[in-house]
């Protein structure tokens, strides 16, 4: 009978264990569903054989949790769960979070900062040289050196600064599985260098031929054009087909990132997706009111891995990679049907997604032979010429679960790239997604309206934004609905700066949006978008980039997204003024705000540029958006 895995030693005693071959430890609580990294690992481990317990968010001020099921036959394998530490404790205005959805009863303060970190040095400080393999988000996204936003410096390999064995970059079921039989046959894991997505560490003087090397954590410290030109050979290097093995120096030593692991196929990846997820919290969190994080993926189903959109300022590329790898129809079916025999289910699959919903196969024909284009984007600024852009499987999807005895409703929640979606000359997709699949509200991402903002960001320009907003409501009117789009926005991003933030606040006022949260950008590690914030150069062209780092000067333009707002009167007005816009303070329709009265009797400064009102003739196109 299917159970959870131990998670103490009663537990594993009662399976007839003496001792696990391995031990999970995790960042998180333990939520054993197929949308927590942690729990596709350790199933994907059980399913080859191996016996697992699972660690979750131990005490790490003590040794007593990390001894709790003995010492392991094999090893440990770290990771700080589903999200990075350190963006789980706090804001990017470095301020300490209220919350961890990823916490039992949201409680923080249950992890440690860099957990990875912390959890390798405390087993390595009870165990010595026991292997220690680290994974998931945090590990995968530092395995170079790299600018650490908490701390305001470079920071090393996490390999080096978590005296880890192994580190394993990418998803990650490949690799450990091979780990793993490779450790059962007694093999030093210090002597397994030669598995694909994984990083390693030698002396110098051993280190492989191969390859290429960026510079090292020396060089990069001390320049940031180094920083930037380290960051676009990593970025480059990770298409699964012709990507090398890249290597960095630190001191003495040399961190080796072999070449990526191949994706997995489609049957491989229908096969992970259908190992005995218990689909829920640990039952020993009943008692504290369970784990947030699931609430949002209970009843979703992941269709499809990797993202050739690349947005700079996401690192899903640099860790899950740009490859598109699907899933079967028969596969996602089977899983619907198994949540509307679970007991919470009401009839509605939250959504059938991934890092970008709408995708389902690579995003041209030439990339199993060649892999996808060194440093081009498929989408942006304009969709390449070969893109084929098709979503007719996906609609096939769609049509059959929601056909299913017990299924309601099915919604799309997951990011939706619009602007693959106008390449699709078949509108049937579009048409059913805003018939069947919108719950009232569609969330998109323009993120700015600026274009060179948007080509800093790696996204489309906001023409294209704007024409599929026309037909999305035309599409919604043509079916009888009054449907919404949430259109997410982004300030401060490297490239933007207070003029930009102007004219991004004009197009929310003239496209009469209401944004209720703004996303302030966030640096997080392995980001083209974090190396422009850190170096203020772009590392592909070196050319200078406009970076606002100052908290006043990122509040400025947090505010004027948000202008209408009474609370951001006073820093709007600081803002206009600083930027010699005072014509837009007043009482004029295309005014921003009324002003304090304390510039009411002054001369206007400075007249409307032209540039602005092309902006306004250009956004507005004549016509008026309900939303």
């Amino acid at each position: 009978m299917n159970d959870f895995l131990p998670v103490n030693r009663e537990d594993m005693e009662k399976r007839g264990w003496d001792a696990p071959d391995f031990v999970y430890v995790s960042g998180d609580a333990y939520v054993d569903h197929p949308s927590f990294g942690p729990a596709i690992i350790t199933r994907v481990l059980e399913n080859a054989g191996y016996k697992v317990a699972f660690l979750a968010q131990p005490d790490w001020r003590s040794d007593r949790d990390f001894t709790r099921f003995g010492r392991p036959k094999y090893g440990f394998l770290v990771s700080s769960g589903n999200i990075d530490s350190m963006v789980a404790h706090y804001t990017v205005a470095k301020k300490r979070r209220s919350s961890d959805a990823y916490t039992p009863g949201g409680v923080m303060g249950k992890r440690p900062d860099r957990a990875v970190d912390v959890y390798c040095q405390k087993i390595r400080s009870i165990y010595n040289d026991i292997p220690i393999v680290i994974g998931g988000l945090e590990a995968s996204l530092r395995r170079f050196a790299h600018y650490d936003y908490w701390d305001d410096t470079i920071r090393p390999s996490i390999l080096i600064s978590s005296d880890a064995d192994l580190l394993i970059f990418g998803m990650g079921e490949k690799q450990i599985v091979e780990i793993a039989d490779r450790l059962a046959k007694g093999e030093n894991p210090c002597d397994i260098r030669d598995i694909k997505g994984t990083c390693y560490k030698v002396d110098v003087r051993e280190t492989p031929y191969t390859g290429t090397e960026c510079p090292s954590f020396e060089n990069v410290c001390q320049s940031k054009k180094e920083y930037a030109i380290s960051c676009r050979i990593q970025q480059d290097e990770q298409d699964f087909f012709r990507g090398r093995a890249i290597k960095q120096k630190h001191g003495k030593i040399m961190v080796v990132q072999n070449e990526p692991m191949m994706p997995l196929s489609t049957e491989e990846l229908d096969a992970v997706y259908e190992l005995p997820y218990m689909r829920r919290w640990h039952p020993s969190y009943d008692k504290l009111g369970g784990v947030p994080g699931i609430e949002e993926v209970e009843f979703s189903i992941t269709h499809v891995r990797g993202c050739f959109g690349a947005c700079n300022f996401c690192s899903l590329a640099f860790h899950q990679g740009r490859y598109i790898t699907s899933r079967s129809k028969e596969s996602i079916v089977k899983e619907a049907e198994l949540l509307t025999t679970l007991p919470n289910f009401k009839g509605y699959i939250h959504d059938i997604g991934g890092p970008s919903a709408n995708f389902r196969h690579p995003s041209c024909k030439g990339q199993e032979d060649r892999g996808l284009c060194k440093g081009k984007k498929c989408l942006a600024p304009t969709p390449c010429k070969n893109l084929v852009a098709d979503q007719s499987e996906y609609l096939d999807i769609l049509r059959t679960v929601r056909e299913l005895p017990k299924v309601k409703k099915v919604f799309v929640r997951s990011g939706i790239r619009f602007d693959y979606m106008l390449e699709d000359k078949n509108e049937a997709f579009f048409k059913e997604l805003v018939k069947y699949h919108v719950s009232g509200q569609l969330k998109v991402a323009p993120e700015h309206c600026s274009a060179s903002v948007l080509d800093k960001m790696g996204k489309p320009h906001i023409e294209t934004y704007i024409r599929f907003v026309n037909r999305y409501f035309e599409l919604s009117r043509s079916a009888g609905k009054e449907q919404y789009i949430v259109p997410y926005l982004m300030s401060s991003h490297p490239g933007s700066t207070l003029n930009d933030a102007i004219d991004l606040a004009l197009f929310i006022k003239q496209q009469k949006l209401h944004p209720e949260q703004v996303q302030d950008f966030y640096p997080t590690p392995g980001t083209i978008s974090t190396a422009m914030f850190y170096t203020e150069l772009d590392p592909y062209t070196l050319e200078k980039v406009f970076v606002a780092k100052n908290s006043h000067d990122k509040a400025m333009q947090r505010a004027l997204i948000r202008y209408f707002d009474p609370k951001n009167q006073a820093m709007v007005e600081e803002a206009l003024i600083k930027a010699r816009r005072t014509d837009l303070i007043g009482n004029s329709p295309d005014c921003l705000i009324r002003g304090s009265g304390r510039y009411h009797n002054q001369k206007q400064k400075t007249q409307a540029r032209p540039a602005v009102k092309k902006q306004e003739k250009r956004f507005s196109n004549g016509k008026k958006k309900k939303y």
